[in-house]
């Protein structure tokens, strides 16, 4: 009766982003322009929320 639609997702291109190491096994990616002490303050800020 429906046919249900295909999601499509978009992805964003790793290779234009830039990574930043937070520790051996995590890795974030954030705008080529963007401060990567920032990006890993507010990433260890927001992991320790869940935490508690």
């Amino acid at each position: 009766m429906f046919e249900k639609k295909q999601a499509s997702y978009v992805t964003p291109d790793l290779a234009k982003m830039q990574e930043v190491i937070i520790d051996v096994k995590t890795r974030i990616y954030i705008a080529v322009g963007a401060d990567p002490k920032e990006a890993r303050s507010r990433y260890m800020a927001r992991v320790g929320a869940k935490k508690l």
